[in-house]
């Protein structure tokens, strides 16, 4: 009776082996299959992409044939300077559809393509899915939510322990690792810009240089040597303005941080941005919220232009004459130049669609008053 049980048992066993090994068989069929599969898949949408970008270039091309050859026909005078300026306006109208939609992947980009395959190599980084997209593009509004906050946290941190622990010299350490960090941040939000801009976001290309430049004055801090004793208040006078103004940067980008997202959804609403866009903080809000953040913006900008003043007159009477201070002062008179600048315009932009907006209003109206 034990033998017949023992031979039923080995029976058993034999059979659940084989299942298994026909199980795993299957399962290794399957993930091949799959493989396949997934790379036919690939391959497809690569095709796909080649043909989609010869037709994005030969559309280029023809819309800059097409304005040369209006300009010359005007010149020339085949052509009323009136209708020519009516076709201009199409074409700048169908360019500016190219360029800054979906299609705008596949034309050539010289200043962010080279940006990106520096860091990152010839790949594409353009996603062919819109859930990927978003996705994107909401992992970049994450980034700037975090990082807010550990810029306002880590120069206000480092200014405290100066007071409290340091005796009113920083050492090294610390600064350096905050610096890194800038360096790290900087680079992060350049890289994630340029990839969005390659998906078809609408981030201005000067914010994308900004923070080219302040990577630089990063990388620069970087070997900025941290005096200590004797006098050393004289001598890290730029890196206590360099925090303070780290601090005010900080605040103006959780403002911005909260306002901008308010805006572009109510922007998406009524059908005037698309979910790829990015609306920048002088952007942002209602005009109660631009009340606010407009002057803290301006602020900024004269602190940071003021620092960067500073650095150069520490450097020029001798107290830190390093080239590195130099260099970091004329970094922050541009980027605050640059930013003054984009924020004028931006008045300006919104201050003509208001202007239009009101004369489209009267217009209506008056037709609506006229007798039939």
């Amino acid at each position: 009776m034990s033998d017949s049980t023992a031979t039923v048992r080995g029976g058993d066993d034999n059979s659940s082996e084989r299942n298994a090994a026909d199980e795993v068989c299957r399962i290794v069929e399957q993930s091949k299959a799959l493989q396949e599969s997934a790379a036919a898949l690939i391959s497809q949408n690569s095709q796909e992409e080649a043909s989609l970008r010869q037709r994005a270039l030969a559309l280029d091309s023809n819309i800059k044939k097409l304005h040369s050859f209006i300009d010359s026909s005007v010149k020339k005078g085949n052509l009323d300077p009136k209708d020519a300026e009516k076709l201009v306006e199409e074409l700048s109208r169908a360019r500016y559809t190219l360029s800054e939609g979906d299609a705008a992947a596949f034309l050539p980009s010289k200043s962010y393509g080279r940006f990106l395959r520096t860091f990152l190599g010839p790949i594409n980084v353009h996603a062919t899915r819109k859930d990927v997209q978003l996705k994107v593009k909401e992992e970049y509004n994450n980034f700037k939510d975090r990082t807010a906050y550990l810029f306002l946290f880590f120069p206000s941190l480092l200014l405290l322990l100066q007071s409290w622990v340091w005796n009113g010299c920083f050492p090294a350490l610390p600064v350096q690792l905050y610096q890194a960090w800038l360096l790290f941040l900087y680079t992060g939000l350049a890289l994630r810009e340029n990839i969005l801009r390659v998906n078809g976001s609408d981030i201005r290309p000067w914010w994308i240089y900004h923070h080219y430049c302040a990577m630089l004055m990063a990388l620069i801090s970087l070997t900025w040597e941290i005096e200590r004793q004797p006098d050393c208040s004289q001598k890290q006078k730029g890196i206590q303005l360099f925090l303070k103004w780290a601090i005010m940067q900080g605040i103006a980008m959780l403002l911005q941080n909260r306002y901008q997202r308010q805006r572009l959804y109510t922007r998406i609403a009524l059908g005037k941005a698309r979910r790829m866009d990015v609306v920048w903080g002088e952007t942002a809000g209602v005009a109660g919220q631009l009340w606010l953040l407009y002057p803290i913006l301006f602020i900024l900008q004269a602190f940071e232009a003021y620092v960067g003043l500073l650095l150069l007159k520490i450097a020029v009477v001798g107290v830190s004459s390093e080239w590195q201070v130099v260099t970091c002062g004329i970094l922050l008179i541009i980027m605050a130049v640059g930013n003054f600048i984009n924020t004028v315009q931006t008045l300006v932009s919104k201050s003509r669609v208001k202007a239009k907006m009101k004369k489209a209003k009267s217009k209506s109206d008056l037709l609506q008053g006229s007798p039939n």
